[in-house]
Formats: structure tokens, sequence, C-alpha cells
């Protein structure tokens, strides 16, 4: 029993944060406070190891609440405490039926709503049987050229209850045409519609390269979906912004919002220009943001996107009280799945839905473990889609309504976050709009120059990828996924087409469709009920973007140069894959042979280096338990089969042995010997001896094995 009460304030006297730091400061022993505990993102935000109420003022309750401005902390009062998230999952079988066993699977086990992503020839307005889809129908998508298809892929699939959001590219008119004709077939209560038709042509240019249709055009056409979407269904979204292109490509989280915002404010302009109120516009917009694995970002990304754009809504003359601000869906980035050792992408998926979650997103999908390797199969979407669901109807992650509120960190991370991008939005409008900026490549130069400081600390190994440059394992098991026969499934849509369009003749509608869209003077939404009805009458996606790109004015198609993705492991997955390719040549891996000196003790911390440094590399290390004298360790090394050796001990073994370990190894037969540890002032004396490389905390990894892999042949 515990005789006295335990009295927290007086038994625990409150210490300043000056204290602290004092302590702090006495515990480096002279190291710099500033380069030793502060962080700095590639925002360029300072990020400190300790926040108190002085990094962020409370007073006057500057992030408001749940439902009211500034809308930092969500545009609903009760947030998704009620009713939970929505469940996203992707899909991306090339075969109609083989995505539609998968989304039924899918709906029956706990997913709410599906992303259908149709193939790269959708994407570019082809059908699977035009000569210009060879290479791409079936990659990267669905192949779902005509309602038929489309009536394949969604066969039991209740459209009322489990929203389709559908992904086309810049060809966007002509699938939600598809989508829309789908559900009027079906005869479903507009009211009940809570669909995403994502058009999206900014990001659709920045992405691919390319619309088939100028994008004067093409903002028409988001207008005339908008309004017409607004007028059918109050509660599905015609228009996207999507962060991905930037984001894949390795835009900051600034340069993230920036862009989002900047893009929004594009479309708005749009819509309202068609004759929709500011309002009216703004609820057709959804917000896709991609999420990386720094989760405390990412929540402050969310909220920071929520507050930014109810700031342009209400400059815009809107008023945030009359309806929802924005719709918000996460999902998991595509630049930090690995394709090496995919089982850390569970991690990593459950990371992102856990920021999702607290950021308050209304929708999150969760990336397949092997997303990164090829198609995923029944058991990595059952894994992904049981990420979101543990975390929500286990964990109750939704049961608190941003629960980022009141914390110091959070909320000063947040406002420094909206209040960098907002700096980088007022230069992309000071530009022309967004518009400008992506067609004169300036946004595209912002994300590289961001890109390229992250490739360099990758490279250093100052930012890690678990399980790639940190902690890999070459004696990992795989995975491999069967590549789909393209040719045989281009074949087999194309017979469709085929007797698809035998048996519906649909000139005279799509006849009107070009009628309607050279009309300068049509009614807004008219072009797109036009493009329904003809995909009612059976005009396929080819036919109807053609239709449409033909009627189209104001000059030539859109293009630009396309922003490469950038995955965060790629440039050590191509080394692993050379290395592999080696090793499946000449049954033997690239080896590295430890020159450990003296006890565990005394090599242990610099072995276990190497062997992280050289496995990253895809090399196999030849460890040992240690030698007494260089002439053992050179004998052993002889005996090994590697060419190259790595010396590993403390430095004051290095001052009496390294050197004639060095040359007992070239000796031996040693190619290339490496130094384990910083040779500092004496560089020159191990060179003399026959070190030909040094490897430390912070030196080029990338480069050192790209380097020893041409050596050993597995590079050109």
């Amino acid at each position: 029993m515990i005789e006295k009460d335990l009295n927290i304030t007086v038994d625990f006297p409150p210490s300043s944060y000056e204290q602290w730091r004092k302590n702090a400061e006495a515990e480096l022993k002279g190291a710099p406070f500033e380069k030793k505990l502060v962080g700095r993102t590639f925002e360029g935000i300072d990020i400190q190891p300790l926040y108190t109420a002085d990094h962020w003022s409370a007073a006057g309750d500057p992030s408001g609440f749940p439902g009211f401005a500034p809308l930092t902390r969500g545009d609903r009062v009760l947030g998704n405490a009620v009713s939970g998230w929505d469940i996203r999952q992707e899909h991306l079988h090339p075969d109609p039926v083989e995505a539609n066993r998968a989304i039924l699977d899918d709906l029956e086990h706990g997913v709410t709503s599906i992303q259908l992503r149709l193939d790269a020839a959708a994407c570019a307005g082809l059908d699977a049987d035009d000569r210009a889809a060879i290479g791409l129908a079936g990659h990267d998508g669905v192949m779902a050229y005509s309602l038929g298809d489309l009536d394949r892929v969604l066969e039991a699939v209740r459209l009322d209850i489990a929203p389709v959001s559908i992904d086309c590219g810049g060809a966007f008119l002509p699938a939600a045409a598809l989508l829309a004709a789908q559900l009027q077939r079906r005869a479903i209560d507009p009211a009940s519609v809570r669909c995403a038709f994502n058009a999206d042509p900014i990001g659709a240019l920045m992405r691919d390269g390319r619309l088939g249709v100028p994008l004067d055009s093409a903002l028409t056409e988001l207008a005339d979906l908008a309004v017409w979407t607004a007028s059918k269904y109050p509660n599905a979204t015609s228009v996207e912004v999507g962060t991905g292109p930037y984001h894949h490509a390795g835009a900051s989280s600034t340069q993230d919002l920036a862009f989002a915002v900047a893009t929004g404010l594009e479309y708005l302009r749009a819509m309202t220009a068609a004759g929709l109120d500011v309002n009216t516009a703004a609820r057709q917009i959804a917000f896709g943001v991609s999420l990386g694995t720094q989760f405390f970002r990412a929540i402050a990304k969310l909220r920071a996107l929520r507050a930014m754009w109810a700031r342009v809504v209400a400059e815009c003359g809107g008023d945030p009280d009359t309806g929802r601000t924005m719709q918000l869906r996460a999902r998991t980035s595509r630049r930090v799945l690995t394709s090496v050792d995919p089982w850390v992408n569970l991690l990593r998926n459950t990371v992102c839905c856990f920021a999702g979650a607290v950021g308050g997103a209304d929708a999150i999908g969760t990336a397949p473990m092997d997303a990164a390797i090829g198609l995923s199969d029944h058991f990595t979407r059952h894994l992904a889609r049981n990420t979101q669901i543990i975390l929500q109807e286990e964990s109750h992650l939704n049961r608190v309504i941003d629960p980022a509120g009141g914390s110091w960190f959070l909320e000063s991370l947040t406002d420094q976050l909206a209040e960098s991008a907002w700096q980088l939005f007022q230069q992309v409008e000071a530009r022309g709009g967004m518009i400008a900026a992506c067609l004169d490549g300036w946004v595209a130069e912002q994300i590289t120059a961001v890109e390229t400081a992250r490739e360099k600390d990758i490279a250093t190994r100052k930012l890690v990828v678990t399980g790639v440059t940190e902690h890999p394992d070459v004696r990992e098991e795989r995975l491999v996924r069967t590549r789909p026969d393209y040719a045989r499934l281009r074949a087999e849509a194309s017979t469709r087409l085929v007797a698809w369009r035998r048996d519906h003749q649909c000139g005279d509608s799509l006849k009107t469709v070009a009628e309607v869209a050279r009309d300068t003077n049509r009614s807004p939404g008219s072009l797109t009920e036009a493009a329904v009805q003809a995909a009612l009458d059976g005009a396929t996606l080819g036919l109807l973007h053609a239709t449409l790109a033909e009627a189209s004015t104001g000059g030539k198609p859109a293009q630009v140069t396309p922003l490469a993705v950038h995955p965060y492991a790629a440039a050590f997955e191509e080394l692993r894959a050379a290395a592999d390719q080696l090793a499946e040549q000449t049954g033997q891996r690239p080896r590295v042979f430890l020159a450990n000196l003296g006890k565990p003790a005394e090599f242990i911390a610099r072995s276990t280096y190497a062997v992280n440094f050289f496995q990253a590399g895809g090399f196999e290390e030849v460890n040992n338990d240690g030698f007494a004298d260089p002439q053992a360790a050179a004998a052993a090394f002889a005996q090994s089969g590697a060419k190259i050796a790595v010396i590993c001990s403390t430095d004051a073994n290095y001052d009496t042995l390294a050197e004639p370990l060095a040359s007992a190894l070239k000796a031996a037969g040693a190619r290339t010997v490496i130094l384990a540890g910083n040779p500092g002032a004496g560089e020159a004396r191990y060179r003399a001896a026959g070190v030909d490389r040094f490897i430390f905390i912070r030196c080029d990894v990338l480069g050192t094995l790209r380097d020893l892999l041409r050596e050993e042949g597995a590079l050109q």
C-alpha cells in the first residue's frame, strides 16, 4: 500500500525550457545544439527536439474547432467519428472479368469504395484495337473501352452503396460518360450516387506528358462535366486535384500543397466561368493527396491543405458555412514503396493510413505490398484492406476528431507548412497561374531541385530506406508476379470491340457530340449530356475521345515533358537487380570478404556497418569471428573466392595493423581493399599500403557500390 498521496505538481516540479536546454547542451559535451538535435526538412522547416507553448500559442483558438473556420481541424463537426473513413481499394487488373472478381472480393471483406484506373491506352483516348494502342493496351489499368466492358468490370457491384472513382487521365470526359451511362442504365437514384469522375487535365498532362486536346478545350470539358454532375448527381464529384504527379516526382510537402491549391484555383475559375457559383464549384472538387512515411509531416500536410483551400474559396467569394469546403482523399505514395523486401511495405501502408486517419481524410487508399512488383494478388489485397480495417475497427482511430489539435508540435508544423506553401502558391499565381507554371517548365524545375537534394541524402544513407539501404537481406526470397499476356488480352479486347461496334450503331449520337462540341454558344452541361447519350447508344471511349479531339478548337493538343516517378529506393534497387542478374548468369553473387581484426567487441560495429553497406548493393559478405594477425586474415581471404576485402576494426588497431593487412590482402589477390572508417590524417599512408577506398557514415554509398559492381562486371 502507498501510504501517502501522489502529488505530481509537488513531487515533480515544472522545469523551464531554458533549464531543459541547458541540461541537453551539457550532455552534448560541446557539440552544437542546432546541428545535433534540430532537424531540417526539405521544406526548409526546422524540427525542434522539444516543443512548448512558446512554439504555438493557443490564445484565441487559431486552429478553430472542427467544422468551423479556418477549417484546419476539418469541415465537419463530428469528422469521421460516426461512420469512419471510406476504405478505398484501387484496381488495375487488365482483364475486366478478373478485375470484377477482385472488386467483389474486396467489397465483401470490408472495402467501401472502388478506385478504378483504366489502362494506358484508355488514358490516351484509344480503344484497344487502335494501332496506336500497341504497347499501351492493358498496361497500368483495366481494359474497359465500352459500356459492355464496364458492365463486365462492375457486374453485381451496387453502385448506390459502393461508389466508384474512375481515373482515365486526359480522356476523363469519355470515361465519365461511360460510367454515367452505366448509372443511368441501372436506373440508380441520383441522390444515392456518390461516384467520382475525377477530371484532372493538368495532373494528367504533367503525369503523361500529353493531352489529346488543347488545354483550353480540356478545361472547357471539365467545366461542362462539373455543371452536368452538379445538376444530375448532387452527391457526386466531377473533378479531382491529384498531388500524385508532383509528389511521385519528388515534390516536397510545401510544393504538394502549393501546386494542389493552384490547380484547384484554375479549376474553380473554369467552373465559375461556366456558370457555377463558387460554393457549388468547390463542392465538385475532391483533393487526392499522396502520403509518404513521414507521418507527422503527412498529418500536418492534410490539415494545412484544408486551411489553405478554405482561404482560397473565401477569397473567391465563397462561404464555407454553406456546405463542405472540400473532400479529402489520401493514398499511399508510390515513391515510398519498394520491390526489394516488400514486406516492409506493410509498415509503410500502416504509417500512411495512420497519418490519413489522424489528419482527417474522408477516404484512404492503401497500396498492396507488392504494388511495386506487378499485379497484386488476393493475399496482398487482403492485407492492404485489413490494414485499414484494423486501424479503424480495432484501433478506433476515427473516434477522436482531429487528435492533432492542440499539439504544440503538429499545430506549429501545420502553420509553418501552410505559410511556406502559401508563399509558393503566390509565386505560381505571379507567373500566371498553375497552367503557365507547368507549361514553361517552372514547376518541374522546382521539384527537380528538391529531388536532387533528396537523392543525395539517399545516396549517402542520410535518408534511409528500410530493407533496401538499411538492414537489407540479399538472401531474401524475392516475390515474383506473373506478367500478363498483353498481346492476348489486347486481341480479346479487340474482338469484343469489333462485336460491340457491329451491334451498336452510334454514328448519329457521335455526330451530335461533334455538333455540340463545336457550338460556342452551347448551354453548360450539354456536351456531357450528349457524350453520355452516345455512350448509351454504344460509342466507345476511343470514338468519343476522337470525336471531341476533332471538334476541339484552340490549337494543338497540350504537350510537356512528363514528370518522372522517383521512388526512394530506385537507384539501390537497380544495383540489387544487377547483382541478382550476375548471380543468375554465373551462379555466384558478388562477394566481399570482411577482414575483421581482433576480438568481436573490436570489429563488430564496423563489420555490421560494412554488411549493411554492401548488401544494399547486392553483395554477399564472407564473415568470420576475427583474426589476430594480418597473415591469418590474408590466408582466409585467399580461400574466400572474393575479390574485395573490407578491413574492420578499431582506430587503435588500424594504427598498427591496417597497413600490413592491406599489403597482405593485395599480395593474396585482392583487387580492391577497403577500410571501414574515416581515415582522417592517415589516409595517405593507408593508400600507400594498398587501401583503395574508405567507407564511413555519410560517404557516397551509392557511387561506391556502382563502381564496385562495374568492377565485378555486373554493370556497364
